[in-house]
């Protein structure tokens, strides 16, 4: 598996990072050893700061049901399955078949097979095919997408819901100029910019951005806006 970089560049003060990464309260059971076996191995998955983060926002909204965009080998979505409740689901995408792999075998270790739905293939083509409405939405895919999926996000998620986007920043080079990038992450660069030129002073949201992992970019709809226009 190729080396994120990104996923060892700090965003905040090392020292700090440190901290909040190592000192706050571990997963406990087959959770806990899932993420430090992928911790371990350098397999990408949500960083501890962001897993405390989820488990105490998602046990305040309490959704019922979610949207994941981005299912890797199953650690978020397996998350943030423990706070839908009883007669909630968990409904995610990944087009991998290496990941995907993964992720079934977790559910079926954590037995969340009933609770959790992993659709296979494409985003860009399953999106469409869902009804919603979702209480709560988790973007964790290609970086380059995430203008071209947030379109299909706003008119799944319910009004008063929350979308997440995970890796907002690139390790903090969202701030540079496109001449300073790579030729080979610029597109990546220049899509990320355009997408939070959108979110982060459209009128019909509220978002935020936390500097937990690489980035942790927060948007609740406020209206039904129709965001299609950007669809490219």
């Amino acid at each position: 598996m190729a080396r994120n970089e990104m996923m060892y560049r700090p965003v905040v003060n090392e020292d700090v990072l440190e901290f909040i990464r190592k000192q706050q309260k571990p997963l406990a059971g087959e959770l806990g050893e899932i993420e430090r076996t992928a911790n371990a191995n350098g397999v990408p998955i949500i960083p501890h700061e962001t897993v405390v983060f989820l488990n105490l926002l998602l046990g305040q909204l309490k959704p019922k049901n979610i949207l994941e965009i981005g299912a890797a080998i199953g650690f978020s979505s397996s998350i943030m399955a423990q706070h839908v409740g009883e007669d909630g689901h968990v409904t995610t995408i990944d087009r991998f078949d290496v990941m995907i792999n993964k992720a079934k075998a977790n559910y079926e270790k954590l037995g969340l097979t009933d609770k959790v739905t992993l659709l296979e293939g494409q985003a860009s083509d399953i999106l469409p095919t869902l009804g919603g409405p979702y209480d709560f939405i988790f973007m964790d895919s290609a970086k380059s997408k995430y203008y071209d999926f947030f379109p299909e996000c706003m008119r799944l998620l319910k009004v008063g819901g929350m979308l997440i986007v995970d890796d907002v920043l690139q390790g903090g080079t969202i701030l540079l100029p496109k001449e300073e990038i790579p030729k080979r992450s610029r597109a990546i660069h220049r899509k990320l910019n355009a997408f939070l030129d959108v979110v982060m002073k459209h009128d019909a949201l509220e978002s935020s951005i936390l500097p937990l992992g690489d980035g942790l970019l927060m948007i609740v709809k406020k209206d039904n806006t129709d965001f299609s226009y950007l669809i490219e």
